[in-house]
């Protein structure tokens, strides 16, 4: 079954370049394609795409007053943040509100359909440069384990909000990927949250890292 992408970008070209890059992997169909995300709450919930790009800097509202707009009427909907920004303000207020991953326009042509099935398997998607960034952010001041976690699933956790997917943690850590994907729904299930996006959203917004 083919994936439907919604994109949000003010830049015509760019939004042009992004359709035909994605029609050339032959499973993402580009369902809407929109040059602001003034309604994109309302788009979203009619058509619920599976994949959302959007840009962080457009007319009317940001990208990131749209997110939080977004998760509130879709909360499974994986959301790319597509930016030239990469500064820690943009990064963390894009993941905490609800982004399930974040590019640099500069790495999309080689990093964004990569990006995009990372996501769709339970994955954050983060440019390297950007993991690298929020985990020196939340390492500057982190909490007590306040959430009892094991050696082992504060590393699996560290890994997880660095951007790595199920396989490629289980890949880091010798480990099979059922062993990581119980390790993942026990630290789930300590921060009472559901997905990965919300585990990195919380591990970012206390500082557990």
């Amino acid at each position: 079954m083919a994936t439907t992408i919604h994109i949000y970008d003010d830049n015509n070209k760019l939004r042009q370049s992004l359709e035909e890059l994605l029609s050339l992997s032959g499973e993402l169909i580009v369902t809407g394609s929109y040059e602001n995300c003034l309604k994109a709450d309302e788009e979203i919930k009619k058509s619920a795409p599976d994949i959302v790009l959007m840009d962080i800097d457009m007319p009317g509202m940001t990208g990131i007053e749209a997110v939080k707009k977004i998760r509130a009427v879709n909360k499974k909907v994986q959301i790319i943040m597509l930016t030239v920004f990469d500064d820690n303000t943009h990064i963390l207020d894009a993941i905490c509100a609800g982004a399930s991953g974040y590019l640099l326009k500069k790495n999309i042509s080689e990093k964004l359909v990569p990006a995009i099935k990372e996501v769709l398997s339970e994955g954050a998607s983060l440019s390297p440069s950007v993991a690298k960034m929020i985990i020196n952010s939340m390492q500057q001041a982190a909490a007590p384990n306040k959430y009892d976690f094991t050696n082992r699933e504060k590393e699996i956790l560290t890994l997880l909000c660095k951007g790595n997917s199920y396989k490629m943690i289980a890949a880091e850590l010798e480990l099979s990927f059922e062993t990581i994907r119980t390790y993942i729904k026990k630290i789930y299930g300590k921060l009472q949250v559901h997905s990965a996006t919300e585990a990195v959203s919380k591990a970012i917004n206390e500082r557990l890292i």
